[in-house]
């Protein structure tokens, strides 16, 4: 009997996962580690294996689809196998059709597992045939929506403008056939879950009906969606569901240009040691794993009305890969030595930016750092990794003038380290926040003493 690829489930809190990329076609031959797909979830990609040799029988999903986790995604089988009884006999789902060969094909050129039933249809005379499998698709009510077809048939394009103004939903949701629909939704991108649905008031949520322009301009629209999209809700989730308040500040840079110049000098030593390899960016890491145990309500969470403080401080860091950003975080990094962080920092960044990060080095973390000093910036914004209550940013290395009172000439410039520190102000005050940036300044103007207490081996 063919095999039944499933949507894996990557976590105990992910409900579906979005399918970017198909990496075979149907007709395909594969074995069972033949990278079938790529799927996201709201942290990170993921390439799913085929699970079974055979024959690539039928794909059940688009690129862009957002299927529930557990849910049939591709069946795979010997070649001319009916795999069409293999899934009825699998898979007995309410609503589910499969659409036969010679039938016209609707928005979708794969068939959806589940559909809803036929009690989103309406009547042949008030819709399309494309807009009826449309809204069905999409758990739409057509009685919901105003047709500007002849004689007021709906057509698919008064589909397309009604979801246009509604939630997006889960697959899952969109299964369950919803009549009342949240105006917003605590999934990936903001989209309605089966959890949602559960806590909706008692009342229809209006879907309006709106034109399409058939005006055309000199430009190109380019879908927000995969990991670019869930990047993006994540934000605006963040920022609209904390009090964020940034302070910057600068911090001595000599010794840590003093350390990497040494470093260079001791070139065989220092590549014995691992030293060499350290960066300005990892001392201001080691720096601030040695800076937030004192200051603990730095290196916390708040959820609801309720802020928790950890002991351990796991680092996340910001990395910028092709497919957008990603945040791994460094487990228990107070525990570890300066080259220690060093090594699982460029780690990690590494298994972002090729792909084989996995979802444990991904999540959990209490405390997040994001550098752009490499690009030149001397202040910024950073956005909450929410729930935590603060991220600091690291910026670029300027020279400022310092009064030299003892000195002849009253006004040096010396090298700084900008530095841009976001909190929640739901959880943490102006005033101890600024406390705790300015131990860190101090911290990294001292990292050479820091050094010797910490890492004395290799000095």
């Amino acid at each position: 009997m063919a095999h039944i690829l499933i949507m894996p489930r990557q976590g105990n809190t992910v409900e579906s996962c979005i399918i970017t990329d198909w990496k075979v076609k149907e007709g395909d031959t594969v074995t069972s580690e033949t990278e079938i797909c790529e799927v996201e979830t709201d942290k990170a990609s993921f390439q799913v294996p085929a699970g079974a040799g055979g024959t690539v029988l039928k794909l059940l999903h688009e690129a862009g689809d957002d299927v529930p986790v557990l849910k049939p995604i591709a069946i795979i089988g010997a070649a001319g196998e009916d795999w069409k009884s293999t899934l009825l006999q699998e898979t007995p789902l309410r609503g589910t059709e499969v659409q036969k060969e010679d039938e016209s094909p609707s928005s979708s050129s794969h068939s959806s597992f589940p559909i809803p039933d036929s009690s989103f249809h309406v009547p042949n005379s008030s819709a399309s045939p494309r807009a009826r499998n449309m809204a069905a698709k999409e758990a739409l009510p057509l009685e919901k929506i105003t047709g500007t077809g002849p004689g007021g048939r709906i057509t698919e394009r008064d589909v397309e403008a009604a979801l246009k103004n509604r939630p997006v939903l889960t697959a899952a949701a969109k299964a369950a056939g919803p009549e009342t629909i949240p105006q917003t939704g605590s999934g990936i991108g903001a989209r309605v879950t089966i959890a949602d649905l559960a806590a909706v008031p008692d009342f229809l949520f209006p879907i309006p009906h709106s034109s399409l322009s058939d005006n055309h301009s000199s430009f190109t629209d380019t879908p927000i969606k995969g990991i670019r999209k869930i990047i993006a809700d994540r934000m605006f989730k963040s920022l609209t569901e904390s009090a964020q308040f940034t302070l910057n500040a600068s911090a001595p840079a000599s010794g840590l240009l003093e350390f990497r110049s040494k470093a260079k000098t001791q070139k065989g030593p220092a590549e014995k040691s691992g030293l060499l390899e350290v960066t300005i960016n990892d001392l201001v890491l080691f720096a601030l794993v040695k800076t937030l145990p004192y200051f603990p309500y730095m290196n916390a969470h708040k959820t609801d009305d309720k802020i928790t403080v950890y002991k351990d401080i796991h680092l996340a860091i910001a990395v910028d890969t092709p497919r957008g950003l990603m945040v791994p975080v460094i487990r228990n990094a107070d525990r570890l030595s300066l080259v220690q962080i060093s090594a699982e920092a460029k780690r990690l960044a590494a298994a972002c930016q090729n792909g084989s990060a996995n979802p444990d080095e991904l999540g959990g973390s209490t405390f997040t750092v994001s550098n752009l000093g490499s690009l030149g910036v001397t202040s910024f914004t950073p956005i909450l990794n929410t729930p935590e209550v603060a991220i600091l940013g690291v910026c670029s290395i300027e020279l400022k003038p310092v009064a030299q009172l003892s000195d002849p000439y009253p006004i040096t410039f010396e090298p700084h380290i900008g530095l841009s520190l976001t909190i929640n102000h739901q959880a943490v005050d102006g005033a101890p926040a600024a406390r705790f940036l300015k131990a860190l300044c101090d911290s990294i103007a001292r990292i050479d003493q820091l050094i010797n207490i910490e890492e004395s081996s290799y000095v």
